[in-house]
C-alpha cells in the first residue's frame, strides 16, 4: 500500500517563503553591514544557503554562512560551528532550521550562542509547528501549521522540485 504525501508547500511556495524571510531578515538588520546566517546542519544549513543567495541580491548586507552541528537525538552533546567565536561575536545572528518541531534543536542552538555577546539574535524556520516542548519561537517563519503530535513534517531540498509535506 502506497502512503500519500500531504503537500504543505510546493517548490514555488517554498521559494516565495524564502524570499519573504530574506526580506524580513534584511528589515530587521537594515543598519548592519553583516549578518550571520547560522543554519542547523543539514536542512537548516541548506535553507541558510538559500537565504544567503536571496539576501545577497536584495540588500547591501553581507550574509555570512555558519554551519551549526547539533546532535538532534542528544542535543546536550557538544555543539560545533563552522565559524570561530570571534567571527560572530558582537554581530547579528539568525539561527535557521527547516522545521520547528518540539523546539529542542532551536533552544539548544540559542543556548549555545548565548555564551557570546551578540548585537541581535533572531530565529527563522520554514515550517513552524505548534507543538513546542520549549519556550522558543521563530521570529521569521514561512508557514505556521497546527498538526497532531504523530504527524511528521519533512522538507525535501534534495530534488529539483523542493517540497514540504506531512507524513
Amino acid at each position: 500500500m502506497e502512503t500519500t504525501k500531504n503537500i504543505i508547500l510546493t517548490h514555488d511556495e517554498i521559494n516565495h517563503k524564502i524570499k519573504r524571510i530574506a526580506y524580513q531578515i534584511y528589515e530587521s538588520n537594515v543598519y548592519e553591514e553583516e549578518v550571520i546566517l547560522a543554519g542547523i546542519d543539514s536542512n537548516g544549513y541548506i535553507l541558510a544557503k538559500k537565504l544567503k543567495a536571496v539576501l545577497s541580491k536584495i540588500s547591501p548586507i553581507k550574509p555570512v554562512l555558519c554551519k551549526v552541528s547539533i546532535d538532534k537525538k542528544n542535543p546536550r552533546n557538544d555543539i560545533k560551528t563552522s565559524l570561530a567565536v570571534e567571527d560572530y561575536k558582537d554581530k547579528s545572528i539568525v539561527l535557521i532550521d527547516d522545521v520547528l518541531n518540539s523546539g529542542t534543536a532551536l533552544i539548544y542552538g540559542v543556548r549555545f550562542f548565548l555564551d557570546v555577546p551578540l548585537k541581535q539574535f533572531k530565529t527563522a524556520v520554514l515550517v513552524n509547528r505548534n507543538h513546542k516542548k520549549y519556550p522558543v519561537k521563530a521570529d521569521f517563519k514561512g508557514i505556521s501549521l497546527s498538526t497532531s503530535l504523530n504527524n511528521h513534517v519533512t522538507v525535501d531540498f534534495d530534488s529539483k522540485q523542493y517540497e514540504a509535506y506531512l507524513d
